[in-house]
C-alpha cells in the first residue's frame, strides 16, 4: 500500500505513519516542513495548503489511500481532496465527536444532526472546522471518504497532555484528588488502536461516518488512576472525592481535571457515545494498563508533552497545586 499523510508529525498523524511502516508501507507526507521529524524511509513532500499553490508538491504523485488530520479552515480539505481526487481512490479524514449540534443526545450515534459548516469555509472553531472539514470530503470524494469521528484520545505522543497531566501529579506523590466516582466509565481510544483502525478500514475502502473510540466504561476512572499509580512506582494515595464539592469549588471538568466529566455534567455525552458501528467493523481497544505504561515510559523518554505540529497552543490543562491542596483541605470557594 502507497499511503499519503497529509502533516504526519503531530500526535495522531505521527502514530499513523508509524503503524503504515510497521505494516511495510510505501509512506509519504506532505507537510510545511516545519514542525517535527519524520521516520527513516518514508518520503516527505513540502509545501503549505493554505498558500497560494501550495498543494503543487503533490501533482503527478498516485497514491492508494490518503489520510488527513487537518483541524482548520475547511476548505483547506476541500482544495487537498479536489487536487488528488484523480490520484488517489479513497480518502480518510479524522475528524471529531465535536461535530454533533447541541443538545446532543445520549449515546450519539452517526446518524445525530451535525453542526452548521459549510465545505468552503475559512478558520473558524474546532466543531465548525471538523464539521465543514466532513462536507469537504464527502463533497468531492462521497462515499469514498471514510469520517473517523474520534472522541477522547490518549497515548504516547498526546499533544495536550491530560493523561501525562495525571501521571506527572500522581509522579509527585502525596494526597492526590482523585474525582469520583471512582467507577466512572470513561471513555477514551488508545492513538494507536485509532490509527489500526482507520488504516484498515481505509485500505479496504470504506467509506461513511464512525465514532471511533472505545466503548463507555471500557475504563473507569479508578481503573485509569490506579494504573497511573502503578506505572509510576508512586506512594501517592488517591483521596476520592466526590463531584459536589469539586463543582462547587469552581473546578472546571475535563480542563482543570482532565479527562473527568461527572454524571449529570451538560458534557457527560463527550464520554458516552454510541460505537456499535465502530466495533462492528472491527474496532479493538487494548487494556488501559497499557495506555498508561506505554505513555508513561514515552513521557520519561522526551521528558515533557511537545508542543502541537502546525497549530497554536492550548491553554494548559490540570489543577494548579494550592487549588488542589485547598480544596483536599476543604477550604475551597467557588471561583
Amino acid at each position: 500500500m502507497r499511503l499519503l499523510m497529509l502533516g504526519g508529525t503531530g500526535f495522531v498523524g505521527g502514530a499513523t505513519v508509524r503503524e503504515a511502516l510497521r505494516r511495510g508501507w510505501s509512506v509519504t507526507v506532505f507537510n510545511r516542513g516545519l514542525h517535527g521529524e519524520v521516520p527513516a524511509g518514508v518520503h516527505r513532500l513540502r509545501g503549505d495548503r493554505t498558500a497560494p499553490d501550495g498543494l503543487a508538491a503533490l501533482a503527478g504523485g498516485r497514491w492508494d489511500l490518503v489520510v488527513d488530520t487537518w483541524d482548520g479552515a475547511p476548505r483547506a480539505v476541500r482544495d487537498a481532496a479536489r487536487a488528488l481526487v484523480d490520484a488517489v481512490p479513497h480518502y480518510v479524514y479524522v475528524s471529531s465527536g465535536s461535530v454533533y449540534a447541541e443538545p446532543v443526545p445520549d449515546r450519539v450515534g452517526e446518524d445525530a444532526a451535525t453542526v452548521d459548516a459549510e465545505a468552503d469555509a475559512g478558520d473558524g472553531d474546532y466543531p465548525r472546522n471538523k464539521s465543514g472539514g466532513e462536507r469537504a470530503a464527502v463533497e468531492v470524494y462521497g462515499d469514498r471518504a471514510l469520517l473517523v469521528r474520534a472522541g477522547l484520545i490518549l497515548g504516547p505522543g498526546e499533544d495536550i497532555g491530560r493523561l501525562p497531566w495525571w501521571l506527572h501529579r500522581v509522579a509527585r506523590g502525596g494526597e492526590v484528588l482523585a474525582p469520583g466516582p471512582r467507577d466512572l466509565p470513561v471513555q477514551y481510544i488508545d492513538v494507536r488502536d485509532l490509527a489500526i483502525w482507520l488504516l484498515d478500514r481505509g485500505s479496504e475502502g470504506v467509506g461513511g461516518a464512525y465514532n471511533a473510540i472505545g466503548r463507555t466504561g471500557h475504563a473507569t476512572m479508578g481503573e485509569l488512576l490506579d494504573a497511573a499509580v502503578a506505572a509510576t512506582g508512586s506512594a501517592a494515595t488517591l483521596r476520592w472525592t466526590d463531584p459536589e464539592p469539586i463543582l462547587a469549588a469552581g473546578v472546571e471538568p475535563w480542563n482543570d481535571l482532565p479527562i473527568w466529566v461527572p454524571p449529570g455534567h451538560p458534557y457527560r455525552w463527550l464520554q458516552e457515545r454510541g460505537v456499535e458501528r465502530a466495533y462492528a467493523a472491527g474496532l479493538v481497544c487494548r487494556p488501559v494498563a497499557e495506555t498508561v505504561d506505554d505513555t508513561w515510559r514515552w513521557l520519561r523518554a522526551v521528558g515533557g508533552v511537545p508542543p502541537r505540529a502546525g497549530r497554536p497552543a492550548r491553554a494548559a490543562v490540570g489543577l494548579a497545586p494550592e487549588r488542589e491542596a485547598a480544596l483536599l483541605a476543604g477550604t475551597v470557594t467557588g471561583s
